[in-house]
């Protein structure tokens, strides 16, 4: 397979630095291609602004989803915009690696994805009609792909269980894999996640190590997390509502999971 990687994470020399080497090297020795990028070493610009859209003049006001749409359809975005772009093209799996910062993906992150995930390249996609709500949840650009995140935290296991303080971490997760991933197409694999990352000894590393290298050794074989897809039937249209007789009791975000089948 072809795989980026797209690691944030201002210090290559952190743990998150460390387990970035071991998943390339991993990878490699599996026989896929790899393909890293490392937003802060590559000085990615966070914010969306005029800047982005070469077309927009100084006075034109900016509405970010028309200029994105605009420019992306005149092949008129950024140059590192396009560059990133292109990547995901040529990627069979993508991978994003990041500590969870205040319960999230760190700011450098979102802004790769807002920028690159432009209109007609990654969202606002296909046929909006009474049959179907557009490409999207499972259908898309990137459908026949697969994506998984790779992220550290401080707190303990239990701390993100199903009664942890934290929330469980299937939850906090959700805007990432189902919002950003499986929104434009991506299969999303369950994540890998470390846990008491500060506490972290030699010995406890090289657990880790070989906990990630066993998990991405199964990358092409890992049954995805199950969710419901958009247009086959489970929403209503174009209210975008689950069905009354589906959700098995279920509330929250774990109704947008096909019952019977375990992620």
């Amino acid at each position: 397979m072809n795989v980026l990687l797209v690691f944030a994470h201002p210090d290559p020399r952190s743990l998150n630095g460390a387990l970035r080497d071991v998943a390339v090297a991993e990878l490699q020795a599996q026989g896929h291609t790899v393909q890293v990028s490392d937003l802060h070493a590559m000085g990615w610009k966070a914010v969306v602004d005029h800047a982005d859209f070469p077309d927009l003049k100084p006075e034109d006001r900016l509405v970010p989803v028309l200029a994105s749409r605009d420019g992306y359809a005149a092949s008129r975005l950024t140059a590192d915009v396009l560059a990133e772009q292109e990547k995901l093209r040529w990627a069979d799996m993508l991978i994003l690696q990041f500590p969870l910062w205040w319960f999230t993906m760190p700011a450098i992150l979102k802004g790769w994805v807002d920028r690159v995930f432009a209109y007609g390249f990654a969202y606002g996609v296909g046929e909006h009609s009474d049959r179907r709500w557009g490409d999207r949840y499972g259908e898309g650009v990137f459908q026949g792909k697969r994506a998984m995140v790779i992220t550290t935290a401080g707190g303990w296991a239990p701390h993100y269980g199903p009664r942890g303080i934290n929330g469980p971490i299937d939850d906090l997760l959700f805007p990432i894999h189902h919002g950003i991933l499986y929104y434009p197409g991506y299969a999303v694999l369950p994540p890998f996640v470390l846990y008491q990352a500060d506490r972290l000894d030699a010995a406890g590393f090289e657990r880790e190590a070989e906990r990630l290298r066993e998990c991405l050794r199964t990358l092409e074989q890992t049954a995805p997390i199950p969710y419901r897809q958009q247009n086959g039937g489970d929403y209503r249209i174009p209210s975008m509502e689950l069905r009354e007789s589906l959700g098995g009791g279920a509330t929250g975000f774990a109704l947008h999971l096909r019952e019977g089948v375990k992620a």
